[in-house]
């Protein structure tokens, strides 16, 4: 091999790092330009002398290591906190973005196994094949739609409004298109492939203006002020309390202190996800001299926190969240579902506990799976209200956390302090905006360690109390937007999406040159 191969390399790897700089915490989405157009121009101009098609497949993995690389090096992060794990930090660092960059070497394989002989059919190909992909990734294996390319929109609130009719996924698919689209300048066979271009620059503009009416709209709309509170707790308790055995009084007290209840006010207090450490579900009410003089009965909490249950002769853990009144009697909960890989279930566990794998939280014991996700209705104290709970990871997932919306709010309760001071915690919030957007939902985030905040329909966050501090914030007042097509349908709608590019990629084949 020689030397101009390696510099190829390089530069790949180094596109694909450079991508990453679009997404949160910088947000410089005008950079994407430049390197998918290059990388595109890169495979096109490649294409029309190498043969062999193989050497693709590495190209895509090259740009793909570089992105996740450079985009989730903080999961090794979580491997710190217990001197049992350290040794894996090598290996998660390298081993899960070079897993997800097969995703992205796919992609460009089977693009170049498809080509066709249009420039502009190719393009719309390789939009529709890179969005699928990411589809797939998102889905797959338990899914893992983490720092998709539309992210980088995180920031222009107008555009993506778009979102709230088309879905994550369409619109990733899109902005596929739309940052690879300055490469048609550059490989065009005829004029005609310029208005293409300018179509897609037209229609972003369109996606601005679409939202700004939203918003606009939004905020002419009545304010409903409610007789109730949602206090979203935010700590900044440290992460050793699960290695250390820490007291678990300790946390309920300093919970109980930024609660800062008041007895003629009702108050429902969301805590966030696993906060009393040692705890179960079925024991909280030891504790209930703690809370006493301090709560009435216009109090409940929602509370982030394990079950245990026994099945034959075998035992159960399930992360949940619970609702109790201020006698710290049960009323309803919810099991997680999606369980985070490695972290709280161990893939293929009884081969790999075999090597000395095990998950990291949970006392290496893997969670089980919740049956079922639907909302569920609290009524107390006159208190009537609907709410979705979704714990930590499960915001991730579009178009996949809810069967109708007939619900008011999206209750999001989560543990970032695993990944530290990194931007984890800011990428892992940003998934909480496009959720909101596309439900058409208020969605209310409790974090220990993260970012605590209320994000209303549009994806505006209107409280919030930032990463590493104390404090809360109340939910007191709403307005109402109507149901979204997207809440209403779905990933359904990205099938006509894929069905329309399958229609360009076939018409723009027929193009002739001028």
């Amino acid at each position: 091999m020689n030397k101009k191969f390696y510099i190829e390399l390089i530069f790949l790897i180094f596109l694909g790092a450079l991508t990453s700089l679009s997404l949160p915490p910088f947000n410089y989405f005008l950079i994407n330009f430049l390197t998918f157009s290059l990388f595109y121009v890169f495979l096109i101009k490649k294409y029309h002398y190498k043969k062999n098609k193989k050497i693709y497949f590495l190209y895509g993995w090259l740009f793909g290591f570089g992105y996740f690389l450079s985009n989730l090096y903080w999961i090794s992060i979580s491997l710190t906190f217990d001197e049992n794990f350290k040794f894996l930090i090598p290996l998660a660092t390298i081993i899960v973005p070079g897993f997800l960059a097969l995703f992205y070497a796919l992609a460009v394989y089977l693009f170049v196994i498809l080509k066709t002989k249009k420039n502009l059919s190719s393009f719309f190909l390789f939009s529709l094949i890179f969005g699928l992909i990411e589809y797939l990734r998102g889905s797959i294996f338990t899914g893992f739609p983490w720092n998709l390319i539309a992210y980088s929109f995180s920031n222009q609130l107008e555009i993506l409004n778009i979102i709230s009719i088309i879905g994550t996924y369409s619109f990733n698919l899109f902005c596929i298109s739309l940052f690879t689209s300055p490469s048609i300048f550059i490989l065009k066979e005829n004029k005609k492939e310029i208005i293409v271009c300018m179509a897609f620059l037209l229609t972003i503009i369109s996606f601005y203006f679409f939202g700004s009416q939203n918003l606009e709209k939004f905020y002419k709309e009545e304010v409903n002020k409610h007789d109730y509170k949602i206090r979203l707790i935010a700590s900044n308790i440290g992460i050793d309390r699960f290695y250390n055995n820490i007291d678990p009084i300790s946390a309920i007290e300093d919970l109980i202190e930024i609660s800062s209840p008041q007895k003629n006010e009702k108050i429902i207090f969301i805590w966030p996800e696993g906060i009393v450490p040692g705890i179960l579900q079925d024991q909280l009410k030891e504790y209930k001299w703690l809370f006493q003089n301090k709560f009435n009965e216009n109090h409940l909490f929602g509370i982030g926190i394990n079950i245990k249950e026994k099945e034959n002769q075998s035992i159960k853990y399930f992360n949940s969240f619970s609702i109790y009144d201020h006698n710290l009697n049960l009323i309803n909960s919810y099991k997680k579902i999606n369980l985070v890989p490695f972290g709280e279930f161990l893939p293929m566990e009884n081969i790999l506990k075999n090597i000395g794998l095990k998950a990291i939280t949970n006392n290496y014991q893997s969670y089980s799976k919740g049956e079922e996700r639907d909302f569920f209705k609290i009524s107390y104290s006159n208190i009537s209200i609907k709410i979705l709970p979704l714990i930590c990871y499960e915001i991730i997932y579009s178009g996949k956390i809810f069967k109708n919306n007939r619900f008011d709010y999206i209750i999001n309760i989560s543990e970032d302090g695993w990944f530290g001071k990194s931007i984890g915690p800011e990428q892992h919030f940003t998934h909480s905006i496009f959720r909101a957007i596309e439900s058409g939902k208020y969605v209310l985030r409790s974090s220990n360690n993260g970012k605590t905040a209320i994000i209303n329909p549009l994806g505006v966050v209107e409280k919030r109390v930032d990463y590493n501090k104390s404090g809360y914030i109340d939910l007191n007042e709403t307005r109402k937007i109507k149901s979204t097509l997207f809440s209403g349908y779905g990933n359904i709608i990205f099938v006509f999406i894929i069905l329309l590019y399958i229609f360009l990629i076939f018409s723009s084949n027929k193009v002739k040159n001028e």
